[in-house]
């Protein structure tokens, strides 16, 4: 297994992850996706509990204490309509606050973020953990309409651990995120859902 120099490690940026790794898992041919894998592997995330998932991360990420990323294929209920199944063997994952834009920096809305936490037990009397995840979604857009189109084939999970203290991808600057908190309530983007 190769590993990275000392020093190193897989620190993408939100804009990164959605517009070289997502979007590239979605539109190449799966046999050109095969260096993305060492780094992401596809897993479906919610047959295990989280604390089992660092095992199962990129082979170029196994050291990482921090984070481990994921690409999470569409459920089968949800190609039927349904809703996604985020259940595992101890507990669940539950969406706390509305979703957000991910933007590049170019301004411009290339995803949508949501953020999980993990509770142990049956819901709704189940235990808050310190596990933590984002799921981002990309956002294609479609010409003939000139609506963005929420792509579901995919997402891609970043799953961490609250540690009390503010990790590095916790204060990284962002400057869209300057620009973006003072955009107007007129500045808002409607994504169509796929």
């Amino acid at each position: 297994m190769e590993e990275m120099a000392t020093g190193f490690r897989f620190f993408p940026t939100e804009e990164e992850l959605i517009s070289f790794y997502l979007h590239n898992m979605l539109e190449l041919e799966e046999d050109k996706t095969s260096n993305i894998h060492r780094v992401i592997p596809i897993l479906d995330i919610y047959r295990l509990d989280p604390w089992q998932l660092p095992s199962h991360c990129g082979e170029l990420c196994h050291g990482d204490m921090e984070q481990w990323f994921f690409f999470m294929p569409r459920q089968e209920r949800e190609l039927l309509g349904g809703r996604p199944s985020r259940t595992t063997a101890s507990g669940y994952w539950k969406a706390t606050g509305s979703p957000s834009y991910v933007y590049s920096s170019e301004n411009k809305v290339i995803g949508v973020k949501k953020s999980m936490v993990f509770y142990e037990g049956k819901a709704p009397t189940g235990r808050k953990t310190k596990w933590k995840m984002n799921e981002y979604r990309a956002i294609k857009e479609d010409l003939t309409t000139s609506m963005p189109m929420l792509r579901h084939e995919m997402c891609l999970c970043r799953v961490y651990v609250v540690s009390g203290s503010s990790r590095a991808f916790d204060r990284r600057p962002t400057r869209v995120a300057e620009t973006s908190s003072s955009a107007g309530c007129g500045d808002e983007l409607r994504v169509m859902q796929g």
